[in-house]
């Protein structure tokens, strides 16, 4: 009868596992050759001040380590015995690395892990649900450092690398400052209050904006800067249902970048997923949780069913269970540096919760009605509040939803990028439910050249519609 394994002997093996399925190669200190793979991880590896347990190699150069221990150890305690490895290696492997100290560490019981780069500014630990890919920390050991006016305030990551390395984290903290252009204030506190918290690296942000006051239009400005100034790699815009990821589209593709006037779709590829493969230079990515699960799950393919559905309705059909969620070389957890859920149903939070913590980003949340389970899963970060009552006091909204038959309308242009304030619409011949029931296509009752602009800049259907004021009609 074999031996039974430690709990010591277990998480290692656990964590030998994951690495290997992130593509570095597990190699004993004896067996050493940190050139076999482009990532190399070799165990019990000798340092100044003991050895770690892991040291891991990247183009054969040492870039970070992993500090492992038993299931059920506080991590939190674990950082400094992790970051006092990376900081002493022998003196022949000094020259030969990547950064000294080491700017990577791990630390992992094999059933939770935590990440730090010390680039970091305030570095600090996060929960990741594995190991990124060598090729990942090989692309952010590379990064230049920031320059110029843009270069952040703050104190030096913990490791004491010399403050300003163009991570991403640094990169948050030099936005530069908002053109507020056609951005009604509402938005403008939504963005700045939104790159406010990720300055701060927190990890999960809800923005509630109400019904018809552009929150589409307010993501989008914020990704758009997001890409361009922050140097994200990846975005991830998630819908509830197939047409309004098409709509979702639509508004990327024709949103006007506010400083040279170009197209977002003439700067950056922009894909609305309808299959499993994912577009290597997207930087917006629009797609279902459903396909998203499909893909980690390594499906080649979603039946296009399961995403025209409502989420709850998919769930009548797949069931309501959480659902597991296994690595997926393909779409390795780095894969999206943010991801903005925009309404999707409440159980994101339950059913589809492990999809969204597979991944290593931020998770930036959208809603007009938001329920206490949604307000936990974004750890009661709050950014903006914009309520209905709110947005009717300001005229965003109509009380009630309705405007009487015969009304002139006119468009206060809160998603229209470049239209006037005041723009007629025209003439409501059928109650104002309609139009918030025409998902993208002709409204009934309309001139065609109000339906063709409502459905431009208004896709989901849901217009901001408010009565001609004395001085309009």
């Amino acid at each position: 009868m074999p031996t039974p394994l430690t709990p010591e002997q277990e998480a290692r093996q656990q964590i030998d596992r994951m690495l290997e399925e992130a593509g570095w190669r597990v190699q004993p200190r004896e067996q050493m050759n940190r050139t076999a793979a482009r990532g190399v991880a070799v165990c019990e590896f000798p340092t100044q001040t003991g050895p770690v347990d892991y040291l891991l190699f990247a183009d054969g150069r040492p870039i970070g380590v992993v500090e492992a221990k038993r299931a059920g150890t506080p991590l939190s305690g674990v950082e400094p015995q992790a970051w006092r490895y990376a900081s002493s290696l022998p003196d022949g492997l000094r020259q030969l690395a990547w950064h000294d100290p080491l700017p990577f560490r791990y630390e992992s019981t094999g059933i939770e892990t935590f990440f730090a780069d010390d680039r970091d500014p305030d570095a600090r630990s996060r929960r990741v649900s594995t190991f990124h890919r060598p090729e990942t920390l090989v692309a952010w050991a590379s990064d230049p450092p920031l320059v110029g006016v843009r270069t952040p305030q703050g104190p030096v990551g913990e490791a004491g690398h010399a403050y300003g390395a163009a991570t991403l984290r640094s990169r948050l903290r030099a936005m530069p400052p908002l053109a507020e252009g056609t951005l009604w204030p509402a938005q403008v506190r939504a963005i700045r209050n939104l790159e406010q918290s990720l300055a701060e690296d927190r990890p999960r942000a809800l923005i509630q904006m109400a019904t018809g006051s552009g929150k589409t239009y307010t993501a989008v400005n914020a990704i758009y800067r997001l890409i361009k100034y922050a140097g994200a790699k990846r975005v991830l815009f998630m819908v509830d249902r197939t047409n309004l990821g098409k709509q979702a589209f639509n508004e990327f593709a024709q949103f006007t970048t506010p400083d040279d006037g170009r197209k977002l779709s003439e700067l950056y590829a922009i894909q609305h997923m309808q299959s499993n493969v994912l577009d290597p230079a997207a930087k917006v990515v629009i797609t279902t949780v459903q396909r998203l699960y499909s893909m980690l799950s390594g499906e080649p393919d979603l039946p296009p069913e399961l995403e025209q559905l409502p989420l709850a309705e998919v769930e009548t059909i797949l069931g309501d269970q959480p659902r597991a969620v296994r690595y997926n070389p393909h779409v390795p957890m780095e894969t999206f540096d943010f991801i903005v859920i925009d309404e999707c149903h409440r159980s994101i939070y339950s059913v589809w919760r492990q999809v969204l913590e597979y991944f290593d980003a931020y998770l930036i949340g959208l809603t007009a009605t938001p329920a206490k389970q949604t307000f936990a899963f974004f750890s009661q970060n709050l950014v903006m509040e914009y309520t209905d009552a709110q947005a009717v006091i300001d005229g965003v909204r109509q009380r009630g939803g309705t405007v009487g038959l015969g009304s002139q309308l006119y468009a206060d242009s809160l998603g229209a990028a470049g239209t006037p304030h005041g723009t007629y619409v025209g003439m409501v011949l059928h109650d104002v439910s309609v139009i918030t029931s025409e998902l993208g296509g002709s409204v009934p009752g309309l001139p065609d050249s109000a339906s063709t602009w409502l459905s431009t800049w208004y896709p989901d259907g849901d217009p901001v519609l408010r009565l001609a004021s004395a001085g309009e009609r």
